[in-house]
């Protein structure tokens, strides 16, 4: 598919894998790298043939070690706005992706780096996987959406102990606390990761891509609201060319092919 300086993609059997690699820097987080991240996901959203996506790092120390200290370190407040805006949208578009985006965690994933997996839609993690927010120890707080993001997933009083202590917590207790969906050995992270997203691409692409948006504006809205979306998408999908293979093939006991229409 793509490949740009820092981010690549590659794309095999409706599964997109996302690479980012700046591995002198632990994978961190500057300008650029999330610049070519929105664009690479573009193109992904674009493209028919991909149906979910695996997203990691590159290398055997981190997923993405943080934001470039570098980079923030020049910030003055309005720069700070600035910079974490623009981190904050890039994510917040991973997370409304109509295609589902599975964060795979085989190293450090410390504040950006936890931020950006906290925006993708599953979260698989290694045993070697390491998850933090230290942004209190640099004088700051979580910038690309973590505050809002973390207590969703872990509940309010593991997110305030997380965020207040700036500790690490490896893939296992991620997994016990519902940060990681799984924990898988080191070897078989990107297999087990792939698997998942395969599992998923076989299902009907638009139900898919409902459920997601249906999930999702549930976390933003009163139940009534919730509840009233949902339905219309559940009716919506009865027009769908997929809906009636779905259920055709259940009952001519088959396997279903979909179409994505």
């Amino acid at each position: 598919m793509s490949k740009r300086r820092y981010v690549t993609a590659v794309a095999a059997d409706q599964v997109a894998t996302v690479t980012i690699d700046r591995q002198k820097k632990l994978n961190a987080l500057n300008p650029e790298v999330i610049s070519e991240i929105d664009a690479v996901f573009a193109e992904i959203g674009d493209d028919p043939a991909v149906r979910s996506v695996v997203l990691t790092g590159a290398g055997e120390r981190a997923f993405v070690a943080g934001a470039d200290i570098g980079v923030l370190a020049k910030m003055d407040p309005i720069g700070g706005v600035e910079v974490s805006r623009a981190g904050q949208e890039v994510f917040r578009r991973i997370e409304r992706f109509p295609k589902p985006v599975i964060a795979a965690v085989g190293g450090y994933a410390l504040g950006g780096g936890c931020e950006l997996a906290l925006a993708c839609h599953l979260r698989v993690a290694s045993e070697k996987a390491r998850f933090g927010l230290p942004e209190v120890g640099l004088g700051i707080i979580p910038g690309y959406g973590g505050t809002a993001r973390l207590a969703r997933l872990v509940g309010l009083g593991r997110a305030t102990e997380l965020i207040l202590t700036g500790g690490m917590i490896d893939g296992a207790r991620a997994s016990e606390i519902g940060l990681a969906n799984m924990v898988v050995p080191h070897a078989e992270l990107m297999e087990r990761a792939r698997e998942l997203a395969a599992r998923i691409a076989a299902n009907a692409p638009i139900a898919v891509r409902l459920a997601l948006a249906s999930l999702y504006r549930a976390e933003e809205s009163a139940i009534e609201h919730s509840l009233a979306f949902e339905a219309n998408l559940f009716g919506l999908l009865a027009s769908t060319a997929d809906m009636k293979e779905g259920m055709s093939a259940f009952l001519e006991k088959r396997r279903p092919v979909f179409g994505g229409s």
